[in-house]
């Protein structure tokens, strides 16, 4: 009995003390359990802490170096990010350029711009499934502006009539980007593809081009 009571002051003992060391006060965080989750290393893309003693007040590294060390010792110049090849443009992953027209610049765009979307079934029936999704609210499910919203705001494109039949397919790509009038641009929320998709869908399903 006196070990069992011995033993159980000292399971207390023991838990009093954690407990204890898990209080947070001022400079002193108290313990934490997989602290480099909480604590990840900030590394900035120009510029790099080099003193390994910087912010060890705070460390809880498991390189025992400071908190704020942050340098990528394979990088020159001082830098955490590598520069580019001189001369090269950066592409996403589908190889598509950064788009560069302005939002004035839809005549240019149109005159210039070519569909590399490949027309075929499946790009049809992806096309369908985007313009339901991101454009039938305003233009309406056969493209006729009656759409819920496009009821609501007014002003919205007809593209089964009048000059929207003509549009090149670069116009129609360019605003959907960009935006013109009323409709908001859509660059942010649908890749370059989609849209050269939901492009193929207006002019051969919509438009029956």
């Amino acid at each position: 009995m006196k070990i069992a009571k011995a033993l159980s002051l000292l399971g207390f003992a023991v838990a009093g003390i954690t407990l204890a060391g898990c209080k947070a006060d001022g400079d002193n965080q108290g313990l934490e359990y997989a602290p480099q989750m909480y604590h990840s290393v900030a590394y900035e893309p120009l510029t790099q802490i080099k003193d390994e003693s910087q912010g060890d007040w705070l460390s809880t590294r498991e390189d025992e170096k400071g908190e704020f060390f942050n340098s990528n010792v394979y990088n020159p110049h001082g830098m955490n990010m590598r520069e580019p090849v001189e001369g090269t443009v950066p592409r996403n992953k589908g190889g598509y350029l950064p788009y560069r027209y302005k939002a004035f610049e839809v005549e240019a765009a149109a005159a210039n711009l070519t569909n590399p979307v490949e027309l075929t079934d499946e790009v049809l029936e992806d096309g369908e499934r985007l313009f339901l999704q991101y454009c039938s609210a305003c233009h309406g499910k056969g493209g006729q502006g009656d759409g819920k919203v496009g009821e609501i705001i007014g002003g919205v494109a007809n593209l089964t009539g009048g000059a929207y039949i003509n549009l090149p397919e670069g116009h129609i790509f360019h605003v959907i980007t960009k935006g013109k009038g009323r409709m908001g641009a859509h660059g942010s929320q649908i890749s370059p593809e989609r849209r050269w998709k939901i492009v193929h869908y207006v002019k051969q399903v919509i438009q029956k081009q």
